[in-house]
């Protein structure tokens, strides 16, 4: 039997991509970004946004997940999904029954330094701080609800992380 794919979700900066690359290599898998999928067909966040809103940037961001868990060439690698793909009810569902779903628990403290100043993260633009706080307990419960595992991300460096989530996904028997 093929293994799911195994999707990291969790707040904006919480490392997902990162993370996701690392633990790809570790693993030996293809790895794969919703948002660098999005911005390579439509140009970057900030733009999408601006251009078309984030209601369209959340469509795009859910078809291309979609298309990841429906294919069988994804069978088994690891994907990142930005932290609001899990608003929409259709993408919550297909990550339910379709991937081993990886919750990276953070704080604000942790993500202060990725979130401070001017970037392309277009729902902290005005406030970076107070906007990150509000959509983090907006999400929280969604993530929570949603994950097979959480991977506590406030200490240790990225191959690190990669590696704990690794021994835990084989602790599991998600791996084969």
């Amino acid at each position: 039997m093929t293994p799911p794919p195994i999707v990291l979700i969790g707040p904006m900066a919480s490392g997902k991509s990162a993370i996701g690359q690392e633990l790809a290599a570790q693993l030996g898998v293809t790895f794969s970004d919703t948002d660098r999928i999005v911005t390579k067909a439509h140009g970057p966040i900030a733009e999408i946004f601006a251009r078309y809103g984030e209601r369209f940037f959340r469509h795009q961001e859910a078809a291309a997940l979609q298309r990841l868990l429906e294919s069988e060439e994804y069978a088994g690698t690891v994907i990142s999904v930005g932290g609001g793909a899990v608003l929409d009810t259709g993408t919550s569902q297909l990550l339910s029954s379709s991937a081993v779903v990886v919750y990276l628990v953070t704080d604000l403290a942790t993500v202060m330094p990725r979130i401070s100043g001017k970037g392309h993260r277009p729902l902290l633009a005005e406030d970076p701080v107070t906007s990150w706080v509000r959509l983090f307990d907006l999400r929280r419960p969604v993530y929570e609800r949603l994950a097979d595992l959480t991977l506590d991300t406030r200490r240790g460096n990225v191959r690190e992380l990669a590696a704990r989530l690794k021994a835990l996904l084989q602790e599991r028997n998600y791996l084969q």
